[in-house]
């Protein structure tokens, strides 16, 4: 007489493929969560990233896009995994065993199920984050900061997750347990959850939610800030996007029951189709899961082609080949030593200027913020004296430029970037100039602007204005600019590396200096604060290759071929950062596919040799499955994809209301993205439907 618990081991070796299909799940879900929260949280990644900013903003979100589908597949294969289970237990209840005994074991080898995946998931997580990390490393750039470091409460993320799919795996084993009806019980694995009759009309209603969420998203925070002024609490925006969550529901419900054409063969796929709606939810929610996953991948590999194809594309569109400035103070190389040096390296200067600027302050409202009932809203304010900005005379700019700027007398002209939008940072208007130093104000009229990408940021007044207003400024208050073009610029990039190393070694701690960072601010947050943030960023010198000095440095130089040859050095972290990224959310949805096709095989394998023994040849088995599995993959993939790139260009328009050359082009590189990863997961698709027909010995040669 054999034990109670030596008959459900018994049963559990039968199902190795059940409990391996669940432990598998849990692994990968926890396995991937943590390799992502170990890369988010590596203060390699956060020293990179500026607090705030949307590149801090973009992991978070498509972060927590990676949650939401991995806690969701999980879920799914617990439900899955307890469905098969339940036949044995409405046996064994049938057969007298107490639901104390069944509970008890069930408990015991989920116990010990959960710890072994879920832990090895945990523990193996940071080693693949740091082993891909390295790929990266040598395949892609490897500089002296990207040394990968962890910190280890990352992990107390990656242990919450853990104790999420725990959870979830004894809340579903004691609820499968707590069913009183033993033939419930025992039915419960033939069970289906079929999707009731959809109208028609749920696929365009979907489709005009998903546009109306996805715009509403988008542009409901700036409604907030700039019409309400009102800052919201975080995650509240969030909400608005919800009619697109729900308009992706309603097409993939509209696709797996009516599909988006009447074809004159619908009878010919009616058992495949059937199938498909008998296990519409589980189908459906599968495909919604994948579908945020592969717009959240998409979101972040997008990151990579539109960076680099718009600083490619700005580097090739620069008026000079050189250009760098700096404060008067600092003992820099002349002329004669940068043509010196240039000849060393066998570089020709071909053309060289160099002119005076100033730092005047200018005046302009300020936001007050005010922490109110409902959170924080904010006013602005008119300061005569708001910040100080560099300034041209009218002849330093048509020197540099070649253009022909004649200003009046108390005139004044902003430069904007080439696309005229001033990257949401620079109005370039100012109505009172103010000499800081002497207190000498000067009111000025603004003119048209001008656009110059290296000179962004800047004023031009009248020679006559500009030598009056700079009257008195000591040296400090001075800074030269300095345009040269080469005969043969991509072939200077030894002697451009050298220059730049010489302009950072000539460069004292004083101007070791963030590129916000601003005498007359820092003079009236001292005054009303006590302190000055960017005064806490200070750079080393020591650090000149890293993305931190390259992106951030207030006098960093701007050379073209040094520019561009040193873009993915400069910028590794990001582009490597989204690249894990892309790639840990494409490898869920891979795993996801393939789980969920396997159930396919598994759940249906009775129906398929039913159609076998009633004379379904070959051809027509194959043809089921391969509409089946095929749908599983295009359906999320054409989703996904067709979301987040609809929406990336809305981001793209919305940014200056139009699309600019450097975006197309990156649009396009992004297509070509998508047709690269489309290969992959063709290749993938095919790879699970041979293992789908193998398992219902289905040859796959039709």
């Amino acid at each position: 007489m054999k034990q109670f618990s030596e008959v459900y081991s018994h049963l559990r070796r039968a199902n190795k493929k059940q409990y391996a299909l669940l432990a598998g799940c849990c692994f990968f879900s926890v396995l991937l969560i943590t390799a992502y929260v170990c890369m988010m949280r590596s203060p390699t990644i956060l020293n990179v990233l500026p607090e705030g900013g949307d590149s801090r903003k973009q992991v978070m979100m498509i972060f927590v896009l990676a949650v939401i589908g991995c806690g969701a597949f999980t879920t799914y294969a617990a439900g899955l995994f307890f469905r098969q289970k339940s036949r044995e237990t409405g046996i064994f209840l049938a057969l007298g065993a107490k639901r104390g005994q069944l509970k008890k074991e069930l408990m015991r080898e989920l116990a010990l199920l959960a710890l072994v995946s879920c832990g090895a998931g945990a523990l193996l997580g940071g080693p693949l984050a740091w082993g891909l990390w390295q790929i990266f490393r040598v395949l892609v750039v490897d500089t002296e900061q990207m040394s990968l470091t962890f910190d280890p409460k990352a992990y107390g993320l990656a242990a919450a997750f853990s104790g999420f799919v725990i959870a979830v795996l004894f809340f579903l084993g004691s609820r499968s347990i707590r069913k009183t009806n033993i033939m419930d019980i025992v039915q419960e694995a033939r069970k289906s959850e079929p999707i009731r009759d959809v109208p028609r009309w749920c696929g365009p209603v979907g489709i005009g939610l998903l546009a109306a969420g996805g715009f509403l998203g988008y542009i409901m925070p700036s409604v907030f800030i700039l019409v309400l002024h009102w800052y919201p609490p975080e995650g509240l925006t969030a909400v608005f996007y919800l009619p697109a969550l729900a308009g992706l529901y309603m097409i993939l419900l509209h696709t797996v029951v009516n599909g988006w054409h009447r074809s004159r063969h619908r009878y010919r796929d009616l058992i495949a189709t059937s199938m498909m709606k008998f296990q519409g939810r589980q189908t459906v929610n599968n495909m919604l899961v994948m579908s945020v996953l592969i717009a959240g991948a998409y979101f972040a590999g997008f990151y990579t082609p539109m960076l680099g194809t718009g600083a490619m594309m700005s580097c090739d569109s620069r008026p000079v080949d050189y250009a760098y400035h700096y404060r008067a103070d600092q003992n820099l190389p002349s002329e004669q030593e940068v043509r010196a040096m240039a000849q060393e390296y066998g570089v020709t200067i071909t053309s060289w200027t160099e002119i005076p600027m100033a730092r005047l302050a200018v005046d302009g409202y300020e936001r007050v913020e005010t922490q109110g009932p409902v959170g924080i809203t904010w006013e602005e304010e008119y300061r005569e004296i708001l910040c100080s900005d560099l300034f041209l005379s009218e002849s330093s700019y048509n020197a540099l430029t070649g253009e022909q700027l004649d200003l009046l007398p108390g005139r004044i002209c902003g430069i904007m970037d080439a696309t005229g939008d001033g990257r949401g940072i620079f109005g370039g208007e100012a109505t009172l100039v103010t000499n800081y130093l002497t207190g000498e104000s000067y009111p000025v009229t603004p003119v048209e602007t001008r656009k110059h990408d290296i000179l962004f940021g800047r004023f031009v007044v009248d020679d006559a204005d500009y030598a009056r207003m700079t009257a008195g400024l000591p040296d400090s208050w001075r800074e030269t600019m300095v345009f040269f073009d080469v005969a043969d610029c991509e072939e200077s990039y030894d002697f451009a590396k050298a220059l730049f190393n010489r302009i950072v070694d000539a460069s004292g701690p004083e101007v070791a200096v963030v590129d916000s960072w601003d005498p007359v601010i820092r003079d009236r947050d001292m005054a009303e604060k006590g302190s000055y943030w960017p005064e806490v960023e200070s750079f080393s010198y020591d650090q000149r290759n890293s993305s931190y000095f390259r992106l951030y440095w207030q006098y960093m130089p701007q050379f073209r071929v040094l520019d561009k040859a040193d873009f993915v050095r400069t910028l590794a972290v990001f582009l490597i950062l989204f690249i894990f990224i892309a790639i840990i959310c494409f490898a869920a949805v891979i795993v996801i596919a393939f789980t969920r096709c396997m159930t396919i095989a598994l759940t249906n394998r009775q129906v398929y040799e039913d159609m076998r023994k009633l004379g379904a040849p070959n051809a027509y088995l194959y043809s089921s499955i391969r509409g089946q599995v095929s749908r599983v993959f295009l359906v999320p993939a054409l989703t996904g994809t067709g979301l987040i790139y609809g929406f990336y260009a809305m981001i793209m328009y919305f940014n200056d209301n139009r699309l600019t050359l450097q975006e197309l082009a990156g649009m396009g590189v992004c297509l070509a993205l998508v047709a690269a990863v489309s290969a992959l997961l063709y290749g993938v698709y095919r790879l699970t439907l041979r293992s789908v027909c193998r398992a219902l010995k289905i040859s796959a040669s039709r």
